[in-house]
């Protein structure tokens, strides 16, 4: 008596058939490979979302360390320790994991995690609730949510203005909701 195993389900309409729908996918995108399609025929929508792919983007995953200088890095996400100093980037975005030690100059920052240093943020700086910044703090707009705490010297950089690098005082900590008062 012979007992046979059953065969996984097959699925024919797909493109592959044979393949063994039971087994997850997944597809990982290698920085400088050609974007692949897996259709032809594929929608303009896709072709919208190309940009963003193409960004030069660094991801610091928990328990990794890195130091050094960092260039050419449109997007840094840190999960894990980063000492190092940033320039030109676009975006930054420390998870409540992550730890930063240095100088960054971005248009964009979103901290949930700890920041020590000096940061330079042209535009929006976006500090969550689980999010603390210590040190020189120079920003185009503030958001800070309730919790967040930024500690050091806080300074607003105007549109179009230029940041000049001066010696800052001692850092000052101020509650968050003080701000609104302090002169400028």
């Amino acid at each position: 008596m012979t007992t046979s195993t059953p065969k996984p389900p097959i699925a024919p309409s797909m493109s592959g058939a044979g393949l063994r729908t039971d087994t997850p996918r997944r597809v990982v995108d290698i920085p400088g490979a050609p974007v692949r399609r897996p259709d032809a025929a594929a929608p303009p929508a896709a072709a919208a979302a190309a940009p963003q792919d193409q960004q030069r983007r660094l991801t610091v995953g928990r328990d990794i360390s890195l130091s050094g200088e960092i260039t050419s890095c449109d997007v840094l996400v840190v999960e894990g320790t980063v000492e190092a100093k940033l320039r030109d980037g676009r975006n930054i975005e420390i998870a409540d994991s992550g730890l930063f030690k240095g100088s960054v100059e971005i248009d964009e920052a979103d901290i949930a995690g700890r920041f020590e240093g000096d940061i330079v943020v042209r535009g929006r700086l976006r500090v969550r609730s689980t999010g603390k910044i210590t040190g020189s703090i120079k920003y185009g707009e503030l958001e800070v949510e309730a919790g967040g705490r930024l500690v050091g010297d806080i300074q607003v950089v105007e549109p179009g203005a230029t940041v000049a690098r001066i010696a800052t005082p001692a850092p000052v900590e101020l509650p968050v909701a003080a701000m609104g008062s302090v002169a400028e």
